[in-house]
């Protein structure tokens, strides 16, 4: 270990052999039928973002059709969604991402699917994002997920055929916060209700209060305030 300097001005243990982590976003611009525009949601690619580049570790950013992906809940306020965005790399990246189907899961420690609306359209069926999570897991890496980013983990099956999910502890965004925002009747599926009957145990706080769960390798986050919680257990996981 080497030590480095934290964001917020402390002192960080920085690992001296970086892990590899893909951040993977959703690449679905549109709620439904609506005319409301949605994406990944920014704060949920940030804080895991910083909270790993800040230990040393290497970020790479897919989508899943590639090129550049939307984003949604940008708060130009939040100093770690301005980091993200800022980032000479970071916008290098977002201009152009890989698709999910041109990744080779093989040398990634982890994989984090960041959350936002437009996962629940372009997450779940994604061959591409099976494979992804199938290998890591099947590696011995970590998966991580956030808010509605475990759409991704809905149809993956180990190699066994049992759904990923089963018999794991998890949080995701509640079917109580997707009635609350209004989108209940228009989401393709409600995701807590879906990852339970794969056989999720779902661990759920009240509604938009921060809630990480960790389960083994899965770490799970309810909604963008578990964002910085998620992004720290991630990290000390990969230390770990």
């Amino acid at each position: 270990m080497i030590t480095g300097l934290a964001s917020d001005g402390g002192t960080i243990d920085v690992m001296t052999t970086p892990r590899r982590i893909l951040l993977s976003l959703t690449s679905h611009d549109r709620i439904g039928d609506t005319d409301r525009t949605t994406g990944y949601y920014v704060s949920e690619a940030a804080h895991p973002w910083l909270a790993l580049t800040e230990r040393g570790h290497t970020v790479d950013l897919v989508s899943v059709a590639g090129g550049r992906p939307p984003m949604d809940g940008l708060d130009p306020d939040d100093a770690v969604q301005r980091r993200f965005l800022d980032d000479p790399a970071v916008r290098d990246a977002l201009a152009g991402t890989p698709a999910a189907a041109d990744v080779d899961p093989s040398g990634y420690d982890a994989v984090v699917f960041a959350g936002g609306h437009g996962t629940m359209w372009d997450f779940p069926d994604s061959p591409a994002l099976q494979r992804i999570t199938r290998g890591v897991w099947d590696a011995g890496g970590i998966i991580a997920a956030v808010c509605h980013g475990p759409a991704a983990l809905v149809n993956v099956r180990l190699t066994d055929g049992t759904p990923l999910v089963a018999g794991r502890r998890m949080a995701a965004f509640t079917d109580s916060e997707e009635r609350a925002v209004g989108l209940d009747r228009v989401v393709p599926f409600l995701l807590s209700s879906t990852l339970a009957e794969r056989g999720a145990r779902l661990e759920a706080a009240p509604d938009f209060q921060a809630q990480v769960v960790i389960d083994g390798r899965l770490v799970t986050g309810q909604n963008p305030a578990s964002a910085p919680g998620l992004a720290a257990a991630l990290a000390d996981a990969l230390t770990a």
